[in-house]
C-alpha cells in the first residue's frame, strides 16, 4: 500500500500566513501601512516575489489593501464584526457611557489578568512608557491638552491588553475603543474634574500598573475592576448633581 505523499504548502502560503497571524496578534492594526516588501523578504528570510505573491492573495482575500504608488495596508474592514453593529447601538443610546463602562469593567479585568500573568520584559517596558505618559499628563493641569490626556489614558490600557497575549480580547478592546469618535465623546480616564478625583485616578492606576509589574494577577484583576467601579459612581454623582441643578434652576423660573 502506497502512502500517500503529503503536500508542501508553497512558500507564498507560508508567507501569508505570517502576515495573517502578525494581524490576528495585533501587530498591525487596520489602516496601517506595512512595511515594504523588500523589508518584508529581508523579515521572513524570502525572496520579494513570494513576499509578493503572498500580499497579493491576501489582498484577493480582503484582508489587506494596495495603493498604486502608495505601498500595502491592512484592510479598513478588518474589525468591522466588532465595529459596525456596536457603534449603530452607541449613537443611538443615551446609557452609551453606562454600557461601555460596564463592559469595561468586564473585559479591561480580564486583560489585567492575563497580562499579569503573562507579560514579558518588553511588554513590562512598553506598560511603563504607557504609564509615565499617562502620569505626567495627570501631573498637568486640567486644561493643558486633554485630547492627549484621553489619548494617554486610552493607550495605557491598550498596552494592558497587548501583553495578556489573548487576540481576542486585544480586537476586541482595540475595536470598541476606535469606535468612540467624535459623535460619543465617552473620556476614557472617567471624569477629570477636581484635583481629588485626578488624585485618585492616577492612584488607581499607579496600583494597576504595579501589579501588573509585579505578576500578581488577583490584585491587577481588582484594581483593573476598582478603577471602573470608581469612573461609574462619579459619573452617577455627577448625573445626581446636575439633575439637581436642573430641578433648583426650574424653581427658579416658577417664582
Amino acid at each position: 500500500m502506497n502512502t500517500p505523499i503529503m503536500k508542501r504548502p508553497r512558500l507564498s502560503d507560508e508567507i501569508a500566513e505570517k502576515i495573517k497571524n502578525l494581524i490576528f496578534e495585533g501587530a498591525w492594526v487596520r489602516g496601517q501601512r506595512l512595511p515594504a516588501e523588500r523589508e518584508l523578504a529581508e523579515s521572513f528570510g524570502v525572496s520579494r516575489p513570494s513576499v509578493r505573491e503572498a500580499i497579493h492573495s491576501l489582498v484577493a482575500m480582503g484582508l489587506l489593501q494596495t495603493q498604486h504608488g502608495g505601498g500595502t495596508y491592512v484592510a479598513d474592514e478588518v474589525g468591522a464584526i466588532f465595529r459596525d453593529p456596536l457603534q449603530n447601538v452607541l449613537l443611538a443610546n443615551a446609557d452609551a457611557q453606562r454600557d461601555l463602562l460596564e463592559f469595561r469593567h468586564m473585559v479591561e479585568g480580564a486583560c489585567s489578568y492575563y497580562a499579569a500573568l503573562r507579560a514579558t520584559e518588553a511588554d513590562k517596558e512598553r506598560l511603563s512608557k504607557a504609564f509615565s505618559v499617562l502620569k505626567q499628563h495627570y501631573e498637568q493641569p486640567h486644561s493643558a491638552n486633554e485630547q492627549q490626556h484621553q489619548d494617554a489614558d486610552a493607550h495605557f490600557h491598550l498596552v494592558i491588553a497587548e501583553a495578556s497575549h489573548n487576540a481576542v480580547l486585544l480586537h476586541t478592546i482595540r475595536n470598541t475603543y476606535e469606535v468612540l469618535g467624535p459623535e460619543v465623546r465617552i473620556n476614557f480616564g472617567g471624569v477629570q474634574e477636581g484635583q481629588n478625583i485626578r488624585d485618585d485616578l492616577i492612584a488607581q492606576h499607579q496600583a494597576l500598573y504595579e501589579a501588573i509589574m509585579q505578576g500578581s494577577a488577583d490584585n491587577a484583576l481588582l484594581a483593573a475592576q476598582g478603577h471602573i467601579r470608581y469612573i461609574q459612581d462619579v459619573l452617577v454623582e455627577k448625573a445626581e448633581m446636575q439633575q439637581r441643578e436642573a430641578r433648583a434652576k426650574r424653581r427658579l423660573v416658577s417664582f
